[in-house]
């Protein structure tokens, strides 16, 4: 074992490594946590270099980059794809991969097994599993397998059929119970956060103080000790309107089309590739070409 083992990790080009442990001590020292998605390589360099504490490789890739409806059709094989290519732009941030639908709610050794399919051969470092206290048992056994776990309740969309769609969760006293319960469940099984969807701010603040386990928000308010969200939504690249709790922070969509209408227009007019953007013949090369061209004129010339 190298000596950084026992300081936490290396550090990534000036930036220390961001782990499980490095998470859970943010939420004691109430420093927030930030999270966004990322779905290939270009996108998730950017997002590592500019800080961010954890990656998720969302299954939101479903809709946002395969162009499904949901989230549910969205295959493991998929989502190793791109949690390799995030792998490979990722140096310091915690790497989470999701668990698609069907591959963890059938059989718990199933879903270890798949869960160990992310890590050997993507190289994600946790895992992200929807679902309260009836995911315990799996939690348990993930823990078992080495394999961290992030917890995810509230709105699950995995759970877009049952819920009867994309609904706010916790509204009244039995569900605001619930989600407590299972809250306390996921944090008693041992995972190293959990995401709080689309929940009433006063649930998520209650949560939070109730586990010891950082809570991520994404529709939960201001009181989680961190914050997730799609980095499509943030761009503006996404063609829904977006969920309330959605702040966009640049136009990505608009500086995407401006700049392929404005290359349609330059090659249409002539105007791209300039000469300066054009590869030459060397000197010599060219003078000995052009005087092979004269001879060739010349013989032509003579028949």
């Amino acid at each position: 074992m190298s000596i950084t083992s026992f300081n936490g990790g290396p550090s990534v080009g000036g930036r220390p490594k961001i782990t499980t442990l490095t998470i859970e001590a943010k939420k004691q020292r109430h420093e927030q946590i930030t999270c966004l998605t990322a779905y290939d390589y270009s996108t998730s360099r950017l997002v590592d270099e500019a800080g961010i504490d954890m990656i998720l490789v969302g299954d939101s890739l479903a809709q946002v980059v395969l162009g499904y409806d949901s989230t549910l059709p969205v295959t493991l094989d998929e989502m190793l794809h791109h949690t390799r290519a995030v792998r490979r732009g990722v140096r310091s941030a915690l790497l989470i991969a999701d668990m698609p639908f069907g591959t963890y709610q059938g059989d718990d050794r199933e879903g270890v097994r798949n869960a160990v399919r992310f890590v050997k051969e993507s190289g994600a470092e946790a895992v992200k599993l929807e679902g309260g206290d009836k995911r315990v048992s799996l939690v348990r056994r993930m823990l078992d397998a080495e394999i961290p776990v992030m917890g995810h309740i509230g709105l699950t969309p995995q759970s877009v059929n049952k819920m009867g769609g994309y609904r706010v969760q916790g509204k009244d006293l039995a569900g605001v119970e619930q989600l407590i319960k299972d809250a306390i469940a996921l944090d008693q099984a041992g995972v190293f956060s959990m995401v709080l969807e689309g929940v009433p701010r006063e649930v998520a603040a209650m949560i939070t103080k109730e586990v010891k386990c950082p809570t991520i928000g994404i529709g939960a308010g201001p009181d989680c000790d961190g914050q997730v969200l799609v980095l499509h939504d943030i761009l503006g690249l996404t063609f829904a309107p977006p969920a309330k709790f959605v702040r966009r922070y640049g136009d990505a969509a608009a500086l995407i089309s401006n700049a392929v209408r404005q290359f349609k227009s330059d090659v249409e007019a002539g105007g791209y590739p300039s000469d300066d953007e054009s590869y030459h013949l060397p000197k010599e090369t060219r003078e000995e070409l052009d005087a092979i061209l004269r001879r060739r004129q010349l013989k032509a010339y003579a028949r």
